[in-house]
């Protein structure tokens, strides 16, 4: 049998991974002194809650090697065999650690780096759980087949404000304020593995006009593959709205467009009110 693994930058909350029937690693989040697991002792929601209500960035530790070594150890007792997905090697030491925790279980643990964050990773463990339930391909043929296809990934998402960018040392206070003061929309892209400005846009509905363009500039959506759209803080108006606006993105194309509130690996930067959308490009 073979198991999928993914660190909880997937934004897979615990009650979906058991739905995917897949493993779910969690990143430690803390507010100050209060400590959290990603998306199990602390949902999304919870998460946006108190980044609203609190004066400093929460921060997020990696995932240890000795931790990936008991969920390896754990999946592979039965003689199962594992594909791991992680965050992008470039956004955080946790590939490294379960890169190295798999050593002990060579033939049975395949790491994937996804190279990729939020609902960019999601995605890639979706197709990885599609290909497991094809029952064709052996656990490194899989590993092998995610590893071709990641590069065709795009995650791109505009944003509502400027003030965690600024709270988190991306951008200077000044550029802050006479951003939100011009309603400037930045959007970013995962390029290479790491986060990255791709354009600015004045005001909502240009920011998401912008977003849309650059869909169409990366070739467009491949529908046969899995697809996402998430967004950010307590309510999905702002993705609901532009759900609408953006029909031509989607009409005739597809009858159902599955979304989700993001996590804190992504969220802690963006804040609330972001809107984001993953695919595979054609």
């Amino acid at each position: 049998m073979i198991k999928i693994l993914a660190d909880s930058g997937c934004d897979i909350e615990e009650s979906q991974a058991v739905a995917l029937g897949i493993t779910v690693v969690p990143f430690t989040v803390r507010f100050g002194s209060e400590e959290y697991l990603d998306g199990f002792t602390l949902s999304h929601e919870q998460f946006f809650e108190k980044l609203v209500e609190s004066s400093e960035l929460p921060q997020t530790s990696q995932i240890n090697e000795f931790t990936f070594e008991s969920y390896f150890k754990k999946l592979t007792s039965d003689g199962d065999q594992v594909v791991a997905i992680t965050i992008s090697s470039q956004l955080s030491g946790t590939h490294s650690c379960a890169v190295k925790a798999a050593k002990k279980f060579a033939g049975k643990v395949f790491v994937v780096d996804s190279l990729n964050a939020c609902i960019g990773q999601r995605i890639l463990v979706d197709y990885a759980v599609r290909l497991v339930k094809q029952g064709n391909l052996t656990a490194e043929q899989i590993a092998a087949e995610l590893n071709a296809k990641k590069g065709k990934i795009q995650l791109l998402a505009v944003l509502d404000t400027l003030k965690y960018l600024r709270k988190g040392g991306r951008i200077s206070s000044v550029a802050a304020v006479a951003g939100e003061m011009l309603s400037i929309k930045p959007v970013i892209s995962v390029v290479g593995g790491a986060v990255k400005l791709v354009g600015k846009a004045m005001g909502s509905k240009k920011g998401n006009n912008l977003l849309n363009q650059l869909v169409t500039k990366c070739g467009g959506i491949d529908f046969s593959m899995p697809y996402v759209l998430g967004y950010s803080g307590l309510s999905d108006a702002f993705l609901k709205k532009y759900i609408v606006d953006s029909q031509a993105l989607w009409k005739g194309k597809t009858e159902e467009i599955p979304y989700y509130l993001i996590g804190s690996t992504i969220g802690t930067h963006v804040g609330p009110g972001a809107i984001a959308v993953a695919f595979f490009a054609n």
